[in-house]
């Protein structure tokens, strides 16, 4: 989908917004951070803004390489419709591979062989196939902790869980620096703090804005199941949060955020409830900032959902997929679960929730367009049964109560055109504006799942720096 800068759709505003009015300001070069779209502050309510980013590209041109980085979502289109299903599924695990090394379609390296292996490892009975799969990210992108002239870097643990700290340069004039915690994606069960991508984001948020950076090293899937990553990040906060500890990392106590892509961000989000509902550490977060975020497993059908089904990183059956490992489900399920029959009509558990995201009503038209939702009259009961942690607010915070939402910090959500997640993240920034919630939501059209760590050779895609730089612009102004 490629949509013109000056075009307006539904109540004037752009693609991703869930909101009914705003006023426009045009957008400069690509590649600029400038404000497209500024929601105006409703009197005695939340502030509501949204921040749309076109293509970087001519309107009507294919999307194709430039000088800051490569096309994705473009290049990959066509060739998926010549694909079977089986082919398709090994093609976005190679994607899935960009964590560790550069695989495209016009140059396979050998290393996209590596899945190959780490499935042949699973089928053999040697090894899980998602720690094959982790095994071989981290032999290739783990990165020591190295400080660099601005930047301190060290690896601790926080209450027994494992921690990479990035200490910024103080600002002149400010004893106290500000902080983030930050929390990484990958599905749950992939990744690590510790590698490239996630160590020159953090570095490079440590050093611009002058800040500490607490990036969580939780434990994955196979390894812990729900709800252990969202213990872990819980302690390590906490701990991280003791007046004794910030003030050895000279942290001012009340300029302090939490942040995560993908799995991360739903881990964040689950974090940010907690803590608002518990009277210790309630309002101790100055702001919650949430990247591309998976938040809710009941609806695997919703507009972007049906729009990206197949489009890589993610497509819909790998985040079912990753749904069920976080569980420890029954991988039977994964093909009842994308046509929805674990919530359909006859699944009593999910009808009080399933309000909590209908999307008809928390999406624009612009999202909506000719889609429809997909809710069975009668379904897989036994799936919910087996599986009760799919309606668990914890593992989805979109379908949290109106009551936790309300007593969450200023956020902030970025969402990509070419995601699954994209609606996702719309839903959730209506929901909490409804709750009184201050919220930008910042799209990008040209986006693709995970884009925003691919900012250095060889995956330096040009939105992957636009989008860092956004989202780096908004913790400065607002942390």
């Amino acid at each position: 989908m490629r949509r013109r800068p000056s075009q307006k759709l539904a109540g004037g505003l752009g693609v991703a917004s869930p909101f009914s009015s705003a006023s426009t300001r045009r957008r400069g070069a690509p590649g600029e951070d400038e404000d497209v779209l500024r929601g105006a502050h409703r009197p005695g309510g939340a502030g509501r803004l949204l921040h749309l980013h076109p293509p970087a590209q001519l309107p009507g041109r294919p999307l194709e390489a430039d000088a800051a980085g490569r096309d994705f979502p473009g290049r990959t289109a066509s060739v998926l419709k010549s694909m079977d299903f089986g082919i398709k599924e090994t093609y976005f695990q190679i994607e899935a591979l960009s964590y560790a090394c550069c695989v495209t379609l016009k140059s396979i390296s050998p290393m996209s062989l590596l899945p190959y292996l780490s499935n042949l490892m699973h089928y053999l009975g040697l090894s899980h196939h998602l720690l094959a799969l982790n095994f071989i990210i981290g032999s290739f992108g783990k990165k020591s902790a190295w400080s660099t002239a601005q930047v301190n870097v060290t690896d601790t643990d926080f209450d027994g869980v494992e921690v990479r700290v990035f200490e910024g340069p103080a600002k002149p004039g400010e004893p106290l620096k500000r902080s983030v915690v930050y929390i990484h994606g990958g599905g749950w069960a992939l990744a690590s703090a510790k590698i490239r991508y996630y160590d020159e984001l953090c570095t490079a948020m440590a050093e611009e804005l002058n800040a500490v950076i607490v990036s969580i090293e939780y434990r994955l899937v196979p390894k812990v199941y729900f709800p252990e990553q969202i213990h872990d990040v819980v302690r390590a906060t906490k701990y991280f949060m003791q007046p004794e500890v910030l003030q050895k990392y000279s942290v001012d106590p009340g300029r302090i955020g939490i942040s995560g892509d993908s799995a991360g961000g739903n881990l964040a989000a689950a974090l940010g409830q907690q803590f608002s509902q518990d009277a210790n550490l309630k309002n101790k977060l100055k702001v919650q900032a949430l990247i591309y975020p998976v938040l809710q497993a009941l609806d695997f059908n919703t507009p972007s959902y049906q729009q990206n089904v197949n489009t890589p990183i993610l497509p819909r059956y790998v985040m079912v997929k990753y749904w069920v490992d976080y569980f420890k489900g029954n991988y039977d399920f994964v093909q009842a679960m994308i046509v929805n029959n674990h919530t359909s009509l006859d699944v009593e558990e999910a009808t009080a929730l399933r309000a909590r995201l209908n999307w008809m009503s928390l999406l624009p038209e612009s999202i909506t367009k000719n889609y429809q939702p997909v809710v069975q009259a009668t379904g897989n009961t036994r799936i919910v049964q087996e599986i009760p942690q799919l309606l668990d607010a914890r593992a989805a915070p979109l379908i949290a109560d109106q009551e936790v939402l309300q007593h969450l910090p200023k956020t902030y959500i970025l969402t990509c055109e070419h995601d699954v997640l994209r609606d996702d993240g719309i839903m959730y920034a209506k929901r909490l504006e409804s709750a009184g919630v201050e919220v930008t939501l910042d799209h990008f059209e040209d986006g693709f799942h995970g884009c925003m760590i691919f900012t250095s050779w060889p995956t330096n895609f040009s939105v992957g720096i636009r989008t860092r730089n956004s989202y780096i612009k908004w913790l400065d102004q607002n942390l």
